[in-house]
């Protein structure tokens, strides 16, 4: 997630949209005030200058570390709200922070992907680090791991509360668009980062059945709706 003072706009950062190099790329033209969250280790290394900044904070709402983390003095996690801003942290948390006159004045973008085909890039996420990677349909089986709610991110109490959504299916477009709003078309490249082995080199349709289809459609109904996804 990035908040640009120095060219007025928002990045909600979601999940399995190139998101990570998108935030890469715009880390990069940030100046010394804006606010740049955190990411993994390995995918800071992906940022040439390896840039995060101003993304601690005092405010009422930023909750605290937990206790048996601290008592157990484990490493602070960079992607919890207790840090401040953090990366995949929804709009209206953002809004609270900033404040309404800058969260109305600046340009706020953000970007989705057909749902059916996210899952399935989703499922390859969280499952590369298995030595044996379990079905398709085992992992949908278990709803709290499989979920990949992007909806609430972007929204808030519904409704949709950015500027801009672009599409992962026309990135590179989408993106140079949101960049030409904030006047930095053609000074600003994605280059790939974070790239998961998408699909097992197969089409996202042949993962799935009837019954798992219309499972998707249940649980990604509102960006369907929203978007006119299809499978």
């Amino acid at each position: 997630m990035i908040v640009s003072h120095k060219h007025r706009f928002i990045y909600i950062k979601t999940y399995k949209t190139a998101s990570t190099s998108m935030e890469a790329a715009l880390s990069e033209i940030c100046g010394p005030e804006d606010i740049v969250t955190p990411t993994s280790e390995q995918l800071m290394r992906t940022r040439a200058s390896g840039r995060a900044q101003n993304y601690r904070l005092d405010h009422p709402l930023v909750p605290k570390r937990p206790l048996w983390r601290r008592l157990l003095r484990r490493p602070e996690r960079f992607y919890h709200p207790s840090v401040g801003y953090y990366e995949h942290m929804p709009a209206w948390r953002v809004k609270a922070y900033l404040g309404d006159e800058i969260w109305s004045r600046y340009y706020k973008f953000t970007f989705e992907r057909n749902p059916w085909d996210r899952e399935v890039s989703w499922y390859y996420y969280k499952t590369k680090s298995k030595e044996r990677r379990p079905s398709f349909d085992a992992f949908l089986a278990d709803k709290r791991r499989a979920w990949v709610e992007n909806y609430d991110l972007y929204t808030i109490d519904g409704a949709l509360c950015v500027d801009y959504v672009g599409r992962y299916e026309s990135l590179t477009e989408d993106f140079n668009k949101a960049m030409q709003q904030i006047g930095l078309e053609g000074k600003v490249a994605l280059s790939p980062s974070n790239r998961s082995p998408d699909h097992g080199n197969r089409e996202y349709r042949t993962y799935y059945d009837d019954r798992t289809r219309a499972l998707m459609g249940e649980w990604y109904a509102r960006e369907i709706a929203a978007f006119g996804y299809e499978f």
